[in-house]
């Protein structure tokens, strides 16, 4: 590849403001402006050209876009316009997932950028050639990671899929299976309220309501505390299933449950996050993806009550009435879940081998 030059952006770019459509005039321009009553106006000006990258100006200011075609742009937002003497504007996209805007906010409450700032960003710039190469290159590797993302969201609705087949709506309950309070079934276990202060570096890991209340199991920013035979009562196993008991009312962060990875040997749970515990026969699987229906959250979170709760009790979860069908039947689902589950296993490996490799040809050529 050739020589790179250090360019700042004032030399290689143009950075185009945008408005707040509120108060936009109709101008008898060429693109109409939407608002929630329909067009109300239409206008020349504030027109982004086709592959334009868009960076946040408030807020969300670390996660650029690019537009392929014409659009209208809103008073949050920065175009970057690349020109085309100099940038390619795909690798100037590539650039900005790269480049950390948080360090040019100077705001305390509010992320914000300015265009002055932005303007003395310095940045390594190949010949055109060789920037499309290296666009090219990420494209395609981003592409890989795409398809094995949409390979897992194809194995969840083949899971989900499968369920409903074999056991039909839980709340019509077509299939005429028993039904009875959660209560008979399991009984509900709380969590613990570890101090902050008394995290260590090694022992055993603390499930806090962020490692799960998405409906999947995340171990980033895990926390560790040391072992205490007073604590056993909040020990969780691998297989075991959760549920997160508070969150964000509108946010479906809330009233989700996860079975538990062999990620550690054990874990302590926290506060505000629960263990379903069975005590008559009943299938994990089975009750995780029952709990994952959507009416049967409304029913849960109090949306069917017509009350929508920031949190749930485990009379809540105890005194759902829900169908049974047969262990047996409970029991060949759970089978065809590990299956796929094992599935979903190499994909996920696949989309970390594939980000790592992403991830390196952006340090190669960014950093």
């Amino acid at each position: 590849m050739s020589v790179d030059f250090i360019k700042e952006w004032q030399d290689v770019l143009e950075i185009k403001n945008g408005r707040d459509y509120k108060k936009v005039k109709d101008d008898n321009g060429e693109y109409p402006i939407y608002g929630s009553g329909g067009i109300m106006g239409h206008a020349n000006d504030y027109i982004c050209p086709p592959h334009t990258v868009i960076i946040g100006r408030k807020g969300s200011i670390n996660n650029p876009i690019y537009v392929k075609t014409k659009f209208w742009n809103v008073d949050t937002a920065f175009g970057l316009v690349a020109n085309p003497n100099y940038l390619y504007p795909k690798y100037l996209y590539y650039f900005c997932v790269d480049f950390n805007f948080e360090k040019l906010n100077t705001t305390v409450t509010i992320p914000s950028l300015t265009k002055s700032n932005l303007l003395k960003i310095k940045m390594k710039l190949p010949n055109i050639e060789d920037q499309k190469k290296i666009a090219d290159i990420l494209d395609k590797t981003q592409e890989i990671i795409d398809g094995h993302k949409k390979q897992l969201e194809e194995l969840d609705y083949l899971i989900e899929a499968t369920f409903y087949d074999m056991f039909g709506d839980p709340i019509l309950n077509e299939k005429d299976w028993e039904k009875v309070p959660l209560s008979k079934k399991v009984d509900v276990i709380g969590g613990y309220a570890f101090k902050s202060g008394g995290y260590v570096e090694d022992g055993i890991p603390v499930i806090k309501i962020g490692n799960i209340n998405s409906g999947t199991f995340k171990n980033e920013g895990i926390s560790f505390w040391t072992e205490d035979s007073k604590l056993t009562k909040y020990i969780v196993y691998p297989n075991d299933i959760v549920i997160s008991l508070t969150g964000t009312v509108g946010k479906d962060d809330y009233a989700n449950v996860c079975v538990l990875p062999n990620t550690f040997p054990k874990y302590y749970l926290n506060q505000r996050n629960a263990k379903l515990e069975i005590k008559n026969p009943l299938n994990t699987r089975y009750l995780q993806y029952l709990l994952k229906d959507k009416e049967i959250k409304r029913k849960l979170t109090g949306i069917s009550r017509g009350i929508r709760q920031a949190n749930i009790s485990n009379g809540d979860i105890l005194n759902l009435i829900i169908p049974f069908p047969p262990l047996e039947l409970q029991n060949k689902f759970a089978e065809i879940v590990l299956k796929i589950e094992e599935k979903k296993s190499i994909v996920k490996q696949s989309i970390t081998e594939s980000q790592n490799l992403f991830n390196s040809l952006m340090g190669k050529y960014f950093d």
